[in-house]
């Protein structure tokens, strides 16, 4: 089969579709700091759209085809794990620059039978053939590279599809993989954030010291002819196709054992890396029972360590401890303490989290009551804290999220990624998807308990979110982003919580984001304060405010996250999406 490029299907409307695109990019009018958006009749002044309500289920995606996917699976008769499997096979094809079927997914659901939050950790571990002199070998600063083969593990995704769909499913595994293989064979217009960010990973992967063994898988795939397809091009992957075909006819073992898992093994062994097709055929996806906290009455939940899901568990521990409404919506006090609950969860992260099968966690203590106290007891109101460092513990230890929501009552909150953006760089000769880089994020400090091993899960930053409230389910969400992730979450819920806004403008809410924490991989923080980014909605006297205190203020840089949520009333949902990214929420 010939291969057909992003201009193969509706060729008059593609390259109209590019010339508008590039017409809007030199358009002066697109980008006036002084001109705001349009004025709402009811509803929060700055949401950008209100919820979409249905009764009988509802999904909220970064794409608006992944949307319609999950929708059209959930009329069919699925469960939410249907529509949710069936959405991530979209995005893997429409959204590759935030994950894809070579990275690795966590999810939560409420389970309706049960009645209670379950989660499932489905990432990969390093290959069992790389060992940790080797990585040190190929170090950089003391750092893993970011790209290339020495970043690559095990990917989950598509164990962690089946684990779920074998508990949840309602339709056949092979009509889920059914719409995304038929949209990539068939290609459908880019979207404006996927646009932008695939001609930055052409850049980034092709510019000189990459350290990338091969390129031209990812050329002829993202960038034929020689560029990536602009906004509104119509865009084809039929590799990926094929390979979403046999994953239907095959199962998880036509990914891990077979013809996929052996087209794998020779491309590492081409290019001089070191995965291999036992490393695939070992892994499996884990249930993980979810940690929680209660933020107010609402019942908050984060999957363990090797993710970071506690962080955000940690910052709510502390923020209860003070009268956050009384300080005000978007004042500089609430956005100062959220900030210091922050930095304080954030040295814990980088000392504790790591996988638990190699090191010993200290999760209750870091979720106590007692040692929140104590944290937040640091916290002062006038002044920035100086000679921050980790609790002592007692002795003895680019992602894309969604969420979908069936008539039973099951709710899912479920994220995946490749991490930095498309990926490593490498993408396996035929199959059409990138490897994710996720063994960046190990230390090569000895001692660390998150210290690079083969066989070994790394730390992950992805984190879906959820919340019960009086014993019911009440939010499925998440916010995409790295180290924004259990900083956006403890914000969205803070915005619901505490001052009473709507799933919809909660998301639409301006946001912050402090940098410059120590980070897992070994990386110390950044001298001073670290930085704190502020979009451009926060009011002109709280940035002043915060600015009086201390704080060094970076400009908006677009790094705030992607939001999605849905919400449960009493036979109804809301779904919600946000303005940051190219998604849509829909409900039934």
């Amino acid at each position: 089969m010939l291969r057909r490029t992003f201009l193969a299907t509706l060729p008059a409307l593609a390259a109209a579709g590019g010339a508008a695109a590039q017409s809007r990019e030199a358009n002066p009018n697109r980008n006036r700091p002084d001109v705001g958006p349009g004025d709402r009749i009811d509803g929060a002044t700055f949401a950008s759209r209100s919820a979409a309500w249905g009764v009988r289920g509802a999904a909220a995606t970064a794409h608006p085809l992944a949307t319609q996917t999950a929708i059209d699976i959930l009329r069919k008769g699925g469960s939410a794990v249907d529509a949710a499997i069936a959405a991530n096979a979209v995005l893997g094809f429409v959204e590759p620059i935030a994950c894809g079927i070579g990275g690795d997914t966590f999810a939560m659901l409420w389970d309706p039978r049960t009645r209670r939050v379950e989660g499932l950790n489905g990432s990969g571990r390093s290959p069992r053939g790389l060992k940790l002199e080797t990585v040190r070998a190929r170090s950089r600063n003391g750092l893993i590279p970011s790209f290339g083969a020495i970043s690559v593990s095990v990917p989950g995704a598509v164990d962690a599809w089946w684990t779920l769909h074998q508990r949840y499913g309602k339709l056949p595994w092979k009509d889920l993989l059914a719409p995304a293989a038929a949209l990539a064979r068939e290609g459908a217009p880019v979207s404006q954030n996927v646009a932008y960010y695939l001609a930055r990973s052409l850049r980034g992967f092709t510019r000189p010291g990459a350290g990338i063994e091969e390129v031209e898988n990812f050329r002829r795939t993202w960038a034929p002819g020689g560029r990536t397809p602009v906004e509104g091009e119509v865009f084809a992957n039929p590799d990926l196709a094929r390979t979403y075909d046999l994953i239907a006819a095959g199962g998880r073992d036509a990914f891990y054992q077979g013809e996929i898992a052996e087209r794998i093994e020779r491309y590492f062994k081409r290019i001089g890396g070191w995965m291999t097709r036992a490393d695939l055929a070992a892994h499996r996806s884990r249930w993980d029972p979810p940690q929680k906290t209660t933020y107010r009455g609402v019942e908050v939940y984060g999957l363990s360590p090797n993710s970071q899901g506690l962080a955000t568990l940690q910052m709510l521990n502390i923020l209860e401890t003070f009268d956050v409404a009384g300080m005000g919506f978007q004042s500089a006090a609430a956005i100062h303490h959220g900030v210091e609950a922050k930095r304080l969860a954030f040295e814990d992260r980088a000392r504790f989290y790591a996988d638990p099968d190699f090191a010993r966690i200290p999760t209750e203590w870091l979720l106590s009551r007692d040692y929140a106290a104590q944290r937040a007891r640091l916290i002062r109101p006038d002044a920035i804290l100086s000679d921050l460092r980790p609790g002592q513990a007692p002795s003895r230890g680019d992602t894309t999220y969604f969420c979908t929501a069936d008539a039973d009552g099951m709710m899912v909150s479920f994220i995946q990624s490749n991490y930095r953006g498309m990926g490593s760089g490498l993408a396996a000769d035929g199959l059409g998807f990138m490897f994710q880089n996720r063994g960046e994020l190990f230390a090569l400090q000895d001692g660390h308990p998150n210290l690079y091993a083969p066989g070994k899960r790394p730390f992950q930053t992805i984190i879906p979110g959820f919340a019960v409230r009086e014993g019911e389910p009440w939010l499925a969400f998440g916010v995409m982003g790295g180290d924004m992730q259990p900083q956006g979450q403890s914000q969205i819920l803070s915005n619901m919580i505490d001052f009473g806004l709507g799933v919809q403008e909660a998301g639409d809410s301006p946001r912050w984001h402090h940098e410059g924490s120590p980070e897992p991989t070994g990386e110390p923080a950044r001298p001073g304060a670290g930085l704190l980014r502020l979009e451009n909605g926060v009011p002109r006297a709280t940035r002043a405010a915060l600015a009086a205190l201390g704080w060094p203020i970076g400009e908006s840089d677009g790094g705030f996250g992607g939001y999605q949520a849905i919400q449960r009333w009493p036979g109804r949902y809301a779904a919600a999406t946000e303005m940051r990214k190219d998604g849509v929420a829909l409900a039934w």
